[in-house]
């Protein structure tokens, strides 16, 4: 259990005078909605979208194997990141000024239609992007898709008709459908009081289907509202006062803002049912391992290499392959998912292509390719490879560049900057400098002795002088992202590489990291609470003078003796200090001196970190609070908004403050936390905590999370990645999709906060699709805004799937002031095929007595595509019974064909039996091609009568004591069919789905839009 400290009354003071100036249209955003609303009780998009992501993933996680409870607390730092990003994607829809006022992405003003078709479109983009692998892009659509989703059933009048059920025609267009109220149909009735009850014209709550008519209210003016429409409602909605007069959203559980207040627990149940709905047809289509490994469930770090692979690198690659293969035994036995392996080489002037697995052999394999070749010039296309290393990695990365050489392509830096800070990725690299690149020409790095010289085999060729800057750009990068810069040698570099090992082990936390450029000696501490294990202490740099003191104040200099605290490794440019077992829990001590520059990074093993984004209140139409991307804005107040992950149900644990400390380790501001909710899960693990920063500070920063353990230990954890607060600020508008052959605008705002000046913008993106990347120059008024946008041209030879990272980079030009955007963008196919699958029953047997286990029932089947891709697959997905695949109706069943129009009766002779991969030949046409139980993995048949819309005979038979089952149907487009068997069922399959109420379960019957999905499900 978890506890902080409350009631930090000019937070909520200040929440309390920004209400009056939000407007609110939609479920509320985020937890700060129910305060600004004064509703804690409402349910709000957040609260839904998180409890129904981790109740499916439990119930995957259950579904694979059992767990004990404790191990379903541990869903890590990045299950709770993939969480986040599905609900700011979700937040976003209320903030972003491209989509908050738009009905149609929040089913206002009766365009249920137009919205509809959106929904289908989000549903389309989830599936192309996890079949592409894009888990990213992936979370972002689905966010979007659950927005619109349960905004239905808050702005309709689906609760007031009494259907308790979820509407099934929202994402299968062939289920049946409710007509909407044209515009001539008057649909509310006056009301004159906050609360709204029975102002819905009578066909609006009629419990007939046959006569039912579906509409949702007005917002604000536009578009303007038809005399005698419904409003949405509330005291903010101006919409409000043109007849008919009131409202009927369900949004919150305060009558000021939703008029049907008292209906909204019913519409959020709703809602939640409706995205566990598409949670569980998801998990169902892409298999239950790709949809753990879309939300990042126990996912372990990826290992990402960059290496230069010039004919100098031949020891720094075989030092790669040792730790690669170390990693990879090191995680066989691991009991999380597998990770993610990339391997980025690079030269002059080639870089790539990206090596990316999920299987450690292939990747090795990949490693044992590398040959060092070539080369001998110096500079070489690093930034280049670290882009596409952080394009191509998961968030939370560790990314570790192997080099000796300076980059030629300078002119990306800011964009790699951009793209390590939205991925919150530390970069690390180690370098064997060019032997040519004497001590007077480093400054203040450490010169190499003669002996490493000599052990240098491979030596690049002088062409020019070698600028004692040439690596900088390289330690600004680790120096932002929270890795390390590294000098070593050749022969130092195997054990230097022992820092991959450490940092990529599981459930790493930092407790300490600053860098120092101190001459005397420099003092630093940090904190080792119960929960911390295995301390692992890394300084870069020279040290002439270091000396560790423990909690019950004992020393150890750690340079000229052994003792009883922790035992050094010295390498060349590194050292590696363990601290020894046990660990004292409390205040440790590093007193250290050196001539030049130090970074001291001090991790442990701990399921405890967090996760922070600062925010600001909204103050267009949601109340809420909205994330800033990019940098925050210097000066300003903001809200700074944490998550706790990684606590344990019965752990106690209390939080304070955050403390922002510079690039020294000084302590710039300390911001007292609150809690933000009252509901967190006790499975999930998660609080979140919020901070006010009356002024971001204008120099850089880290954030430094401080709280005590349930033993009173004093607890600290420390976000590495440097924080560059500034004064302009840029948002993309729009993020539109991208179709083969067409070219795409993006719109994006600059928003200068400083006097009138000049910028400089600069867009780049990873596959060149840009008609201009600049920069481009412009000038912006005083505190004023520019609009812009950006042109991208996509080949036709562009797959459906593919995530083109585009990154705006803008930077004054009379200052340090610059920021930056990262938008992701999908290829879709200009013409997909979006019809699911069909069944049909065409005989049903069933004679079950009361005693069930007397007696059997079976149903026959017809399944075809109405599409043009023709069937792929099928599983028995529940039921206890055999399934029988016929390429050909069953002899004993002639009337099977009667129901199939344009049928081939006289087909093939020879039919191919499917099974674990195999294909063997029969000469009966009759014989049954395949048989299925429940378990088993689906079934291709695609290759039957490839790109044919021919149907398949199915038969199932089973006991009447399980008297119902489930057949999933795929085409070789990728799009689902649900087809439920009960015993019960006469000539019409029952091909719906279970309509329930509450907490139960309801499932799509198709789940449409998958384009080209079924290499998965193979």
């Amino acid at each position: 259990m978890m506890s902080q400290e409350r009631g930090r009354k000019p937070v909520f003071i200040l929440a309390y005078l920004l209400l009056m100036a939000l407007p609110c249209m939609s479920f509320l955003p985020n937890f700060w909605s129910r305060v600004l609303t004064l509703s804690w009780n409402s349910r709000t998009h957040q609260q839904i979208t998180e409890q129904a992501i981790l109740n499916v993933t439990m119930e995957t996680l259950r579904g694979i194997k059992k767990h004990h409870a404790e191990e379903e607390t541990r869903l890590g730092r990045g299950f709770c990141r993939a969480v986040g990003e599905v609900v700011q994607s979700n937040a976003a829809m209320d903030f972003l000024s491209s989509t908050r006022s738009d009905p149609v992405y929040h089913f206002d003003s009766e365009r249920v239609d137009s919205a509809m078709g959106m929904l289908r479109q989000f549903w389309a983009q989830t599936l192309l992007s996890v079949r592409a692998k894009e888990y990213q892009t992936a979370r972002h659509s689905l966010g979007q898709l659950f927005h619109s989703l349960q905004d239905f059933y808050s702005h309709s009048n689906w609760v007031e008709m009494g259907h308790r059920f979820i509407y099934l025609h929202l994402l299968q267009p062939e289920e049946p459908a409710i007509p909407v109220a044209t515009d001539d149909t008057p649909t509310c009735m006056e009301c004159f009081s906050v609360t709204c009850r029975d102002n819905l014209m009578s066909r609006m709550t009629n419990a007939k289907q046959e006569t039912q008519l579906l509409t949702t209210g007005y917002f604000s003016t536009f578009p303007p509202k038809p005399h005698g429409k419904c409003s949405h409602g509330g005291i903010l909605d101006r919409s409000r006062f043109i007849g008919a007069k009131g409202g009927i959203n369900k949004d919150s559980t305060s009558p000021l803002f939703s008029p049907h207040h008292y209906l909204h627990m019913e519409a959020a149940n709703l809602a939640m049912e409706a995205t566990l709905s598409v949670l569980r047809d998801l998990r169902d289509t892409v298999g239950q391992n790709t949809f753990l490994r879309l939300f990042s469930v126990k996912q372990v770090s990826a290992l990402v290499f960059v290496m230069d692979t010039t004919g100098s690198m031949f020891e720094e690659i075989t030092a790669a392959r040792y730790r690669a293969h170390s990693i990879i035994e090191g995680r066989a036995s691991s009991p999380g998912q597998p990770g993610t392996f990339i391997l980025v080489p690079f030269h002059d002037p080639k870089f790539g292509p990206v090596y990316e697995t999920d299987d450690p052999n292939q990747f090795m394999q990949q490693m044992e390719n590398l040959m060092a070749l070539g080369g001998g010039d110096e500079p070489e296309m690093c930034l280049s490879a670290i882009q596409l290393a952080l394009t191509h990695s998961p968030p939370l990365s560790e990314i570790f560049v192997f080099t000796d050489a300076s980059p030629k392509d300078a002119h990306l830096i800011d964009v790699v900057k951009a793209l390590a800070l939205e991925k919150q990725s530390k970069v690390t690299f180690l370098l064997t400098e060019d032997p040519n690149y004497t001590s007077e020409s480093r400054g203040r790095t450490r010169s190499r002795s003669s002996r490493s010289r000599s052990r240098r085999r491979r030596r690049r060729r002088r062409r020019e002088v070698l600028s004692p800057d040439r690596f900088s750009l390289y330690s600004s990068l680790s120096s932002l992202s929270g890795g390390l810069t590294i000098f070593t040698t050749n022969s130092d570099i195997r054990s230097v590489s022992a820092i991959v090992e450490d940092n990529t082990a599981a459930d790493k936390v930092t407790l300490l990291h600053v860098e120092s450029d101190e001459e005397l000696m420099s003092s630093h501490s940090f904190r080792v609470d119960s929960s911390v294990k295995n301390v692992t202490l890394h300084v870069t740099g020279i040290l002439t003078e270091c000396v560790l003191t423990s909690p019950s104040d004992q020393s150890q200099s750690l340079l000229s003796q052994t003792g009883p605290l922790a035992e050094l490794e010295r390498f060349e440019g590194l050292y590696r200090i363990s601290l020894l077992y046990p660990v004292q829990p409390g205040k440790w001590k590093l007193q250290a001196k050196s001539d030049g520059h130090l970074t001291f990074n001090v991790i442990g093993d701990s399921n405890v970190d967090f996760l922070y984004y600062f925010a600001t209140v909204t103050n267009e139409t949601h109340p809420g609070l909205a994330k800033v991307e990019g940098s925050p804005v210097a000066g300003v107040p903001a809200f700074l908004v944490l998550a706790v992950t990684g606590l344990a149900p019965d752990e106690e644990a209390s939080f304070s403050h955050v403390t922002l400390l510079g690039a020294d380790g000084e302590s710039l501001l300390e911001v007292k936390l609150n809690s933000s909710s009252s509901s967190s899960s006790s499975s999930y693990s998660v609080e979140e905590l919020v901070g006010w920063v009356d002024s971001v500070p204008v120099d850089p920063f880290c954030v430094r999370l401080t709280g005590r353990d349930g033993r009173g230990n004093k607890l600290e954890r420390v976000s590495t990645e440097m924080v560059q607060p500034t004064h302009v600020q840029i948002q993309v508008l729009s993020v539109p999709r991208l179709v083969p052959g067409h070219s795409t605008m993006v719109d994006f705002d600059i928003l200068n906060h400083g006097p009138a000046r000049l910028f400089s913008l600069a867009a780049d993106d990873d596959h060149g699709y840009l008609q201009k990347r600049g920069p481009h120059r412009f000038h912006v008024a005083e505190q004023g805004p520019f609009r812009g946008q950006v042109d991208l041209l996509t080949p036709s030879t562009a797959q459906a799937g593919a995530t083109v990272t585009l990154t705006f980079t803008v930077r004054a030009l009379d200052s340090l002031d610059s920021n930056y955007a990262v938008a992701y963008l999908t290829v879709i196919p200009p013409d997909p095929d979006t019809s699911p699958p069909s069944c049909s029953a065409a005989r049903v047997q069933s004679t079950c007595p009361s005693i069930c286990n007397e007696s059997n029932w079976s149903v026959s089947l017809v399944v075809s595509d109405r599409g043009r891709s023709g069937l792929a697959a099928l599983q028995l997905q529940s039921g206890e019974g055999n399934l029988t695949l016929f390429h050909n109706p069953p002899p004993t069943e002639d009337n099977l064909g009667e129901d199939q129009p344009g049928q081939d009766r006289q087909q093939a002779h020879r039919d191919k039996t499917t099974s674990g991969g195999h294909h063997h030949q029969h000469h009966h046409h009759q014989h049954p091609k395949a048989r299925l139980e429940k378990g088993d993995p689906p079934l291709n048949v695609s290759e039957w009568a490839p790109g044919s819309s021919q149907p398949l005979w199915v038969k199932y038979e089973s006991s009447c004591c399980s008297a119902q089952a489930e057949l999933l149907v795929w085409d070789t487009a990728g799009n689902m069919k649900r087809c439920h068997l009960t015993s019960g069922q006469q000539r019409q399959l029952k091909d719906r789905s279970t309509e329930t109420s509450g907490a139960g379960q309801i499932t799509l019957t198709a789940a449409l839009f998958l384009g080209l999905l079924w290499p998965f499900l193979l």
